[in-house]
């Protein structure tokens, strides 16, 4: 995991000892350093005992959380205007909706575990630690972007991270990888992020049995609340020491939902109303449930996170400025970085008579 931001907190709330009786005092009053809050319970498969039912959210990471989410909201806004705009072109997938999920897993693991997903990608880019200028200018084909210009929305890398894969739970595939898994009692987290719809299908006109967590068959599975991003940091967790024990893979169903249709040549509203979708912003934003427990807990005000907001609208505003103006990568350099170490060698071209060198 990245490192915590205590800059951005600290920008906003100067630093204090704690008092004696673990409370914090800020500009705007008496802050708590932390609170406990019930969650949802997950629903278990082949499991006598799950997460807990309640979460301990401290102050520090409440503010680190409520920004992530944050950023990586206005991070796919600014891609769907950038887009539109014609400065993004081909594929592109949206997660705004699904910010706890990302969030959440980030806060649940180790930064050297390794991740890999589908190519919803964008939130789990930043999780990951890849900058928000660094992914909106690889969505415009910019050579500051993380892979360079030349992978796009569907194929973003970065470090312990392996992103933006095209195919998603492929029926054949998944089966093998939860057979060896479990066989091989690999430490694995399989991970479907539910959020209702196959492209322009709802699930339960696509499958007889929407139980996903328990998919595994053989695997043991979680069906955890992917609205809510101290359920999904439990949730994570407890799968992540399950599989440290060496106690084999485990199978993690995070309900959650995209506001964004599949991609951007979808609208989202020819399978759905737009009275369902403004039902999951107005009940079960992520972003609303956090802040509104951080309220309530008094770990932050609401001027500061309004800072914190005003913050996040600069760093995408000049994240989105660079993405637009920065250079696109020289075609001589198409070639490039075909293997990560490797000495370099010709690769051909449209035709026979056109070469590239592949430098790595």
């Amino acid at each position: 995991m990245r490192k915590m931001l205590a800059a951005a907190v600290s920008r906003v709330l100067p630093r204090v000892a704690p008092k004696p009786a673990s409370r914090m005092l800020g500009a705007a009053g008496t802050f708590a350093d932390n609170a406990t809050f019930d969650i949802k319970p997950c629903e278990l498969y082949r499991l006598e005992e799950g997460p807990p039912a309640t979460a301990v959210l401290t102050r520090e990471e409440g503010l680190k959380y409520y920004k992530r989410m944050q950023m990586i909201r206005r991070m796919e806004l600014k891609a769907d205007q950038l887009y539109k705009q014609k400065f993004i072109r081909g594929f592109c997938h949206l997660c705004d909706g699904q910010e706890a999920c990302c969030v959440g897993l980030e806060a649940g693991i180790n930064p050297t575990d390794h991740v890999i997903t589908s190519y919803r990608a964008h939130g789990l880019c930043y999780t990951r630690g890849i900058s928000v200028r660094s992914i909106l200018t690889e969505l415009t084909g910019r050579r500051g972007g993380c892979a360079k210009g030349k992978g796009g929305s569907m194929h973003m890398y970065g470090k312990y991270f392996y992103g933006g894969n095209g195919i998603v739970g492929s029926q054949g595939q998944v089966a093998e990888a939860f057979n060896m898994a479990s066989l091989w009692k690999l430490p694995c987290v399989f991970i479907c992020e539910n959020n209702l719809y196959g492209m322009g299908t709802a699930t339960d006109r696509a499958a007889a049995s929407t139980e996903y967590y328990k998919r595994g068959h053989f695997i043991p599975g979680l069906k955890v609340d992917g609205m809510d991003v101290l359920c999904v940091r439990e949730a994570t967790k407890f799968a992540a020491d399950h599989c440290r024990s060496g106690k084999g893979p485990i199978v993690m169903e995070l309900q959650t939902y995209r506001y964004h249709g599949h991609s951007m040549s979808d609208p989202g509203v020819s399978y759905r109303t737009r009275e369902e979708v403004q039902a999951v912003r107005s009940k079960s934003d992520p972003i609303m449930l956090l802040k509104d427990r951080m309220l309530a807990g008094k770990l932050a005000s609401a001027d500061e996170l309004k800072d914190i907001d005003a913050e996040v609208r600069k760093e995408i505003e000049d994240a989105a400025q660079f993405a637009t103006t920065d250079q696109e990568p020289p075609l001589e350099e198409i070639a490039h970085h075909i293997y990560k170490d490797n000495p370099p060698f010709e690769v051909r071209g449209a035709n026979p008579w056109i070469k590239f060198k592949s430098v790595s």
